[in-house]
Order: structure tokens, then C-alpha cells, then sequence
């Protein structure tokens, strides 16, 4: 029995749309448009102001620590006159579950809720946030996992410990395909009864204007919904594109070649060499008691493989599984290219930034040749270059979007991509997911990223991008560092606009916690 189950991109799809009722009659008639917001804090004009981004945020104390709180520390310390937050997913791990939402996230980030200073009376599906919190997405907030298996750990102590990397944050409940994250952040309009409530709800709170008709207004105190799974607002001349990578990372299909066949039965291989490696650890696991300072630590490493290790395994099963193009979701991949070129053609627009939550550009120990790291980049560029085309000279020498912000990679990485060959050349990628779950470590490769054009032996192979700056897992022993992050980012007038990125750090050695903001980035 698989231990984490991931609902197909159509069902993904489907829910979600039904939990924000899709294209209702009554929101077709309004002229509503479902994917745009105004984030109206009657500040959002000026051209110069600042926020933060965090991501891989809603996991559990770990031995008496609690690394995500010490990361909203950092964001209460230094996100003096920051407008909002920006969650580039996993907002809960290990697979969505409603039961963690109260200590995992509202606990943590309680001063940035109305009623924060009483955090247990705030319901997860009922958070209304000081400071907006946008997020997207990530894997862990659609896993799930097979009802048997939720009663069993549900119920059996020692079958939790000894799965302690798998289940003690699973419980009775899995995401239920996504349904934890739409009822704590979307607005959730599929649980409206009655068509007269509806049509209230939406001439309540889809009264700001766009230039694609009404949309929702978010206003911080008194209604912080987003639209949809994916969205867009504009601030200080920026436009903010939030996407759901979750529904364009599915790696293309196995060739029906004779190498195609070849690399199944390599992957084939190395799925029963990783699982004998699971049983390994987790027999070890099983002998180290966490009340002790030093068998904690080595847990903890323990576990930061085994987690590692149950990703290379959901990987692999994505290359192996069946495909079609149902499977990539063409849907807002063309609403992206139709909003980019749209805010091309905007001249109040000054500078464009998206984020979502799987990196196309990574150096984290085992993201880089992971097959949905290339789906989405390849998607992504397939965008930017459909948007190039159409956009011919009016872009000049600036890239496409000015900003890439994502999550996935538990670390803090400053990449900029050289030239590719496709519009995705020159762009700065921030990726900021080590706000919480356990840091990673750096590939040894270098900090080079080659990409491979072609399918056959002998393709050319070129580099696409350079990490700059990696913050993550480093030393062993006593000397083991555990940096958690988050970033804050400072828009400056002016367009193109110049971004200085301040990286934040509470970094764990040994019981000890040190704090730092590290040298800016100017880009």
C-alpha cells in the first residue's frame, strides 16, 4: 500500500473549481473575473514598498524547538512596513491535514491574525489575517493518504513511532485532495447554500474593478480570501502572478524506444534500491530514542533522508505512471501567456513577478534531475517563448518576468539563468523554502547548472543558470548547521524597478539558536 497517495491533475482541477464555483451563472452575469483580486490596503499605489516570502512552512516542533516559529520571529523583527507575505507552498506538511493547521501555521503566525493573541480560537477555515498572507500551492497541501492507513496511525502509538518520518504529522486526516488549503485561504463559495447568499457574498466582496471586469477585493482585517488556485493582483506598478505548479509538473511520457524501455527498467531498479534503503533507516530509527539530546540528532538526520528519499520515490512513480495531455494543465498555463502579454501592453505597469511552488532552476541535493523539475521548466519556457513571439521588440533586453519566487527546495537560493536560448535567459529566481521543514543540503555538482537539449545519446548539453547563493544544511556533528529562512524584499521606484532581497536567517547548531540578516541582494 502506498503510504502518500496524489489525487490525477484532472481531479485536482475539477475539485478546486467546484470549491470556488467555477464560472457560476451568477458570477458570469456580474462579469466577475475569478483569477484577479485587488489587494486593497489603501497603500497599494505607492511604488516603493517591501515584503516578505517565506514557504515549506507547517511542521511540527522537533525535539522541543520550533524552527518555523523562530522564522516568524524574524518576520516580526525585520518586516517593519512590509505590505504582505508571499507562501510559495507546503504550507502544511505532511500531507495537508486540517488537524495541523492550528499548531502548524495559526500558532506560529499568530500576531499576523485578528485575534491572534488567542490562537486557539481561531478555526482554520476561518482566518482572517492582519498582514496578507498569499500563498500558492504546494505538493504536501494536495497529498492525502489511504483511509486504512490513517486509521491505523491514527490509533496505534507504536506504529507511529516507528513510521515516525511518515505519520506523526498525518493523524486521521489527509489534505482530502486540497479541500484543508481551499477552506483555510480560498474563497471557498462551494460551501454556499443558497443562491441568495451567493449573489450576497458576491456583490460584497467582488467589488473591485480590472481591466477584465469585477474581481474579488482582499482587504487585510475583514476579508483575506484569494480567488482561485492561481491568481493575479498588481501593487506599486508590479503584477504578482500566483500559480499552481501542481498542475503542470507531470514529466512527459517514457519514450516507446528501445532507450525508453531501458530507462524504465533503470528507474524500476532504483525504486527497490531506495526502498531496501527506507527499510534500513527506518530500522535504525526504531532503535534511537528522541529523549536523547544525542540519538535526537541522529533522528533527525535520519529523518531529513527519509524524507528525501520518499520524494525520489514519488518522482519515480511520475515518470512510470501513464500519461496524456489531460495531464498538463494547459488552462492556466494560456491564461498566464494571455496576462503576461496583457501586462506587457499596460504602460502603468512597471515590473512583473512570479511564484509558484516547484523551482525550474535549483541546486538542492536531489532537485535538479528530477523529472517534474524539467516539466516545469520546459512549461514555464514554453510560455515566455509563445509571450516573446508575440510581444516581438517591445521587450527590448529585459527578460519576461523580472522575479522567479519559489519553494519545494528546503533552502534559501539566489539563482540568475545565463542564456538559455529561450526566453527564460537573464531572469533572478529567489527560492525561499526553508522557512520550516527540514533544511537540505547543496548537490556537490557545483554550482553550475547544465541542461541537456535533445532525447537521444549525445545531445549538446549547455549551461542554463548559476546558484549565486545557497543557505542550507551544511557540517555533521557537532558542527551540523540547520538554517531556517525567510526573505524580505524591498521594491524600489522607477522601470525597470530594482529589488533588494535582505535574506533572513535563524540557524540551529547543536540546542543553540543564532540569528542573522545576511548581506543584501541588489538585483
Amino acid at each position: 500500500m502506498k503510504l502518500i497517495t496524489e489525487p490525477p491533475i484532472p481531479v485536482k482541477i475539477q475539485k478546486m473549481k467546484q470549491r470556488v464555483r467555477w464560472m457560476h451563472p451568477s458570477i458570469m452575469q456580474r462579469g466577475i473575473d475569478q483569477t484577479c483580486m485587488v489587494l486593497d490596503d489603501g497603500k497599494e499605489d505607492s511604488p516603493d514598498f517591501s515584503f516578505m516570502v517565506i514557504g515549506d512552512t507547517g511542521t511540527k516542533s522537533y525535539y522541543g524547538q520550533h524552527p518555523q516559529r523562530k522564522v516568524a520571529e524574524l518576520m516580526l523583527e525585520h518586516g517593519n512596513g512590509c505590505r504582505f507575505v508571499l507562501h510559495t507552498g507546503d504550507v502544511i506538511y505532511t500531507v495537508g491535514s486540517k488537524e495541523y493547521y492550528p499548531a502548524n501555521f495559526i500558532e506560529p503566525y499568530r500576531e499576523f491574525l485578528l485575534g491572534g493573541d488567542n490562537p486557539k480560537s481561531i478555526s482554520y477555515d476561518r482566518m482572517i489575517f492582519n498582514l496578507p498572507f498569499l500563498p500558492v500551492l504546494g505538493n504536501h497541501d494536495y497529498y492525502d493518504v489511504p483511509l486504512m492507513y490513517r486509521l491505523v496511525t491514527g490509533s496505534t502509538l507504536p506504529l507511529r513511532r516507528l513510521l515516525r518520518y511518515k505519520d506523526i504529522e498525518i493523524g486521521w486526516h489527509g489534505s482530502n485532495q486540497g479541500d484543508a488549503y481551499a477552506r483555510a485561504f480560498l474563497d471557498y463559495m462551494g460551501a454556499i447554500a443558497s443562491p441568495q447568499e451567493l449573489e450576497r457574498h458576491l456583490d460584497q466582496h467582488y467589488t473591485a474593478k480590472s481591466s477584465t471586469g469585477r474581481c474579488l477585493r482582499y482587504q487585510p482585517g475583514n476579508f483575506t480570501r484569494v480567488p482561485n488556485r492561481y491568481y493575479t493582483f498588481r501593487y506599486g506598478g508590479i503584477d504578482f502572478f500566483a500559480l499552481d505548479s501542481n498542475t503542470f509538473n507531470t514529466p512527459s511520457p517514457l519514450p516507446t524506444t528501445q532507450a525508453g524501455e531501458t530507462y524504465r527498467h533503470q528507474l524500476q531498479q532504483q525504486r527497490q534500491e531506495i526502498a531496501q534503503t527506507e527499510l534500513q533507516i527506518l530500522a535504525k530509527c526504531d532503535r534511537l530514542n528522541s529523549n536523547i539530546p544525542t540519538e535526537a540528532e541522529q533522528l533527525d538526520d535520519l529523518n531529513a533522508k527519509l524524507d528525501q528519499i520518499n520524494e525520489i520515490k514519488i518522482d519515480i512513480e511520475k515518470q512510470l505512471a501513464s500519461h496524456t495531455t489531460s495531464d498538463i494543465d494547459f488552462e492556466q498555463l494560456d491564461w498566464l501567456r494571455n496576462r503576461l502579454i496583457e501586462s506587457w501592453h499596460t504602460s502603468e505597469v512597471r515590473g512583473r513577478i512570479i511564484f509558484f511552488h516547484h523551482p525550474p532552476y535549483v541546486t538542492e541535493s536531489n532537485k535538479w534531475h528530477q523529472a517534474q523539475t524539467l516539466a516545469v521548466r520546459h512549461r514555464l519556457r514554453w510560455v515566455f517563448e509563445s509571450v516573446a513571439e508575440s510581444l516581438g521588440n517591445l521587450i527590448k533586453e529585459r527578460p519576461i518576468v523580472d522575479l522567479i519566487l519559489n519553494g519545494h527546495a528546503h533552502c534559501l537560493e539566489y539563482l540568475r539563468t545565463v542564456d538559455t536560448g529561450y526566453a527564460d535567459s537573464y531572469i533572478n529566481c529567489i527560492i525561499s523554502g526553508g522557512s520550516g521543514h527540514y533544511p537540505r543540503r547543496q548537490r556537490r555538482d557545483g554550482s553550475g547548472l547544465m541542461e541537456t537539449f535533445g532525447n537521444i545519446a549525445g545531445s549538446p548539453t549547455r549551461k542554463v543558470a548559476d546558484s549565486l547563493l545557497y543557505v542550507g544544511r551544511n557540517g555533521y556533528g557537532v558542527q551540523k548547521r540547520l538554517p531556517y529562512s525567510c526573505v524580505r524584499i524591498d521594491v524600489q521606484q522607477g522601470s525597470p524597478p530594482k529589488f533588494i532581497v535582505r535574506p533572513l536567517i535563524a540557524e540551529r547548531v547543536g540546542e543553540q539558536w543564532y540569528e542573522y540578516q545576511m548581506e543584501s541582494l541588489v538585483m
